[in-house]
């Protein structure tokens, strides 16, 4: 399959590179990463603008995780009945549910890169988890923005034009690297000041029973 879809991204370009990561998303067998450092070596070969790869990679993913979320919002009884399966994907939903439970927007940011595997089980357990939409949102904006601006960076990279392209890629990635981790921050601190608001309240109660 690797080898087909790879002779079809000449052929029809970035359309082809957004359904891989969107089926990717979806926990479905497909060479998302490869495709992407593809699509940069088609980039420094002048055949795609690095506007269209990145975008059409970035675009597919992020489909695909709102796909996923909402199926397992929408069909909770479903992805509770099919973690308790004793399969190979039963497994990986259990460790993505009881990673989201503790880390949750973290969960998700990590998963779109760093634990990639397990990103489209997060999907479905954020959603049948009943996480907030904006937090996933965000978890899955940035995640998935070091993920497509890093794979296609390694394409580009590779290819004969790296001095030209290399630059320009890196500092986006860079930027965007920076601004998930800031989001990721500010999204925190607002959690840990909710909870500071609501401690004296609590104490209150306490010591009026």
């Amino acid at each position: 399959m690797t080898e087909e879809l790879l002779a079809l991204l000449p052929l029809y370009g970035t359309p082809v590179l957004a359904l891989v990561t969107l089926l990717s998303c979806l926990a479905l067998p497909v060479p998302s990463s490869l495709m992407m450092m593809a699509a940069g070596g088609f980039v420094a070969a002048g055949e795609l603008s690095l506007f269209s790869a990145l975008a059409a990679a970035y675009v597919g993913a992020l489909l695909g995780d709102q796909i996923g979320f909402w199926i397992g919002r929408s069909r909770h009884a479903y992805v509770m009945k099919l973690e308790s399966r004793d399969t190979r994907q039963a497994r990986a939903l259990s460790r993505a549910t009881e990673m989201t439970r503790i880390h949750g927007i973290w969960a998700v940011f990590l998963t779109r890169w760093l634990l990639s595997p397990l990103g489209p089980y997060v999907n479905l357990a954020a959603g049948a988890a009943r996480v907030k939409w904006r937090a996933f949102s965000l978890g899955s904006t940035t995640g998935e923005a070091v993920w497509v601006g890093t794979y296609t960076a390694i394409g580009a990279g590779a290819g004969q034009t790296l001095s030209l392209i290399w630059p320009m890629v890196s500092d986006v990635v860079g930027i965007l690297v920076a601004l998930a981790i800031a989001g990721l921050l500010i999204l925190r601190a607002r959690h840990l000041l909710q909870l500071a608001k609501a401690m004296p309240a609590k104490v209150k109660k306490k010591k009026a029973g």
